[in-house]
């Protein structure tokens, strides 16, 4: 299974919107302008996540997107089922082996599992632990 820009830009935009949860709408404006993006190609991804009930839009000068709710609630598998379809990693044939078809299964199950235990707020939070600094402990 390949994630096209469409998957990926779309994550961008939902962390983005997840980490600014609750301080009023985020313009793509500004998503774009920090993640160095196409904005024009933003505002084709947002619309099927507004039509997906995943962010609402609000006019106006201060206007922009917010998710429509709490980050913990929408799953990446959420975003990447709107943006990618479904999730297929590879094609089960009927008439093909009972071995290979259930291992097809496997792993379709196993990509499945891990979007959908994977939750926007745990990607909105996430920190490297190897990229923090080192304590420093004088003696």
């Amino acid at each position: 299974m390949k994630i096209s820009t469409k998957g990926r830009y779309g994550l961008t935009i939902m962390i983005a919107l997840a980490k600014k949860y609750g301080e009023g709408p985020i313009s793509l404006k500004s998503i774009a302008k920090e993640h160095n993006l196409s904005e024009h190609y933003l505002e084709q991804l947002v619309g099927p996540l507004r039509n997906a009930g995943l962010v609402k839009s609000i006019r106006g000068a201060y206007g922009g997107y917010t998710l429509t709710r709490d980050a913990e609630k929408i799953t990446a598998g959420d975003i990447i089922r709107v943006l990618e379809g479904p999730i297929t990693p590879v094609e089960i044939l009927d008439d093909e082996e009972p071995a290979k078809r259930d291992l097809w299964i496997k792993i379709r199950d196993a990509v499945k599992e891990v979007l959908d235990s994977t939750t926007l707020d745990e990607l909105a939070s996430y920190s490297n632990d190897d990229d923090q600094e080192a304590y420093m402990f004088y003696i």
